[in-house]
């Protein structure tokens, strides 16, 4: 943890208290690496055969020996110390035994088990107390540092870029990576920068942005790439910030303390930049409403210096559904995105989904808004600010006709004929209304006067045509549209009669 951490107590640090006089018997080379370096809780003694049921993991365990006679398995003695987590065995001589049974040096070895002399005048009790304030100056040390930390943090808090100066300095003093994502899952400020592999920050990214998708509070390991890190929600449920990533392995109390303080901090200051980012949407709204009276010169002098310049035309005009208005990673992203490249997208809240615009040549965003986020995104023809407001109908227009997350082109739209563009589930149900006394009177009196309508309209109103079609003669079509105006209460005659009845049977299909 930084320089201001104390490493915590270990046999090592026991070993070098020259008062103790204590002699590693195995040597440090024939041992696991870092044996006599891991962290000690504890120093106990037993001369138990198996202590074990009185032992907790992390301990130095001391013993005499005289649980041990001619007959001792030694190696399941020690098999057992291990499997219950003991760090080493310290062996009293002289006091039960001449030096210490070769058999339990050798089970030692075999085992990895660090195994030290204490010698006749060394009493236990003094190992056992160097053992504990070792330990007692250890915590202490640590509560220094974090209340150190803490208060460095703060006064991080306090700069001109106070949310950086925060990260960066929890950074310095964990001594690892840490990382802020926004309410859009993307990594927004990382310290040190590009510290951390790339395969590891996507597999944190895609873990962040399935957490900020289930919308509540949480907190989560996560193992990337070999590197274990953890990840906090910012923010409170239903309206989270974004998340914070810290890449160190089993932070202990004192420095979860710290970073549960730079959590409160960074949420605070995200709370502020709401409050911030809801003045600049209102401004942005206010902008899009001056395009839309088709005359850019308003929008251009007043956002150039905020925004930067309006996206050059011919421009696309894009619109979001209603219901992205209430997202804050949309618009956290997409105020982001717009910042990195000013003059390729502009953006702002209009009456029913978010507008965007973009040049005519550059319409990735747009796809990687509708794939990211999952919506449907209506999109204009090409156009100058001038035809703006009919842009923006355009892409109300094609956003309604798509049902799944993707982009609509107005131009698909306006392929398709107009019928398509009336196909709404209100266009379909008046038309179904309209049929209704045609299909009623067929289904009660056997009658095929809907099919033979369709079929006379289909062959432009020919009598002839339309009794080849069906293999019927000619006074019976004639017969039957004539019970069909009766049964409709309509004049077939003329054209804008048959017409509305030729667009009824295609919208009802």
């Amino acid at each position: 943890m930084a320089d201001a951490a104390v490493a915590p107590p270990s046999l090592r640090a026991l070993l070098a208290r020259s008062d103790l006089r204590l002699r590693l018997v195995v040597d440090e080379a024939d041992l696991p690496a870092g044996s006599i370096d891991r962290p000690v809780r504890w120093v106990h003694s037993s001369d138990l055969v198996d202590p074990t049921p009185f032992l907790s993991e992390g301990l130095v365990l001391l013993t005499t020996g005289t649980q041990f006679d001619d007959a001792a398995d030694y190696p399941a003695y020690v098999g057992r110390l291990l499997a219950r987590g003991v760090r080493a065995l310290g062996f009293g001589t002289e006091v039960v035994r001449d030096g210490i049974p070769s058999g339990l040096t050798t089970a030692c070895l075999e085992g990895g088990m660090p195994l030290f002399e204490v010698p006749y005048r060394t009493p236990f009790i003094a190992v056992a107390r160097a053992g504990a304030e070792a330990i007692a100056a250890d915590a202490y040390a640590r509560r220094s540092w974090s209340l150190a930390a803490q208060r460095a943090v703060s006064l991080a808090a306090l700069r001109p870029d106070g949310l950086s100066a925060t990260l960066a300095e929890l950074s310095r003093q964990l001594g690892c990576w840490v990382g802020l994502f926004d309410a859009a899952g993307a990594l927004r400020t990382e310290y040190p920068r590009d510290g951390l592999e790339a395969g590891a920050v996507e597999a944190v990214t895609g873990e962040v942005i399935a957490m900020l998708r289930r919308g509540t509070r949480a907190a989560s390991p996560l193992r990337a790439e070999g590197v274990s890190v953890t990840l906090q929600t910012l923010g409170r449920g239903g309206h989270l910030r974004g998340a914070l990533a810290i890449a160190a392995d089993d932070l202990d109390h004192e420095a979860r303390s710290v970073v549960t303080a730079v959590v409160a901090m960074a949420a605070l200051a995200l709370e502020q930049q709401d409050g911030l980012g809801r003045a600049i949407g209102t401004f942005r709204a206010g902008l899009i409403q001056s395009l839309c009276t088709d005359d850019p010169a308003l929008a251009r002098r007043a956002g150039r210096d905020l925004f930067g310049p309006l996206p050059a035309a011919p421009v696309v005009v894009a619109l979001t559904p209603a219901a992205s208005l209430r997202s804050t990673a949309l618009t956290e992203w997409l105020e982001v995105r717009a910042q990195e490249g000013r003059g390729e997208l502009f953006f702002g809240r209009g009456d029913d989904g978010i507008v965007l615009v973009v040049p005519a040549g550059a319409r990735a965003p747009l796809d990687e808004i509708a794939e990211r986020f999952e919506l449907v995104v209506g999109c204009s023809a090409p156009t100058g600010y001038d035809g703006f407001s009919n842009a923006l109908t355009q892409a109300r227009t094609a956003r309604d006709r798509l049902s799944t997350p993707g982009v609509a082109d107005f131009a698909d739209t306006a392929r398709a004929g107009l019928l398509a563009a009336l196909g709404s589930e209100a266009a379909r149900t008046v038309a179904l209304g309209a049929l209704t006394p045609l299909r009623t009177h067929d289904a009660a009196q056997g009658s095929a006067l809907l099919d033979t309508l369709d079929a006379w309209l289909a062959h432009d109103c020919s009598h002839e045509a339309t009794a080849q079609a069906l293999g019927i003669h000619r006074h019976t079509v004639r017969a039957r549209i004539a019970q069909a105006e009766r049964v409709l209460g309509r004049d077939l005659s003329g054209f804008a009669a048959r017409a509305e009845v030729w667009a009824a049977l295609r919208l009802a299909e």
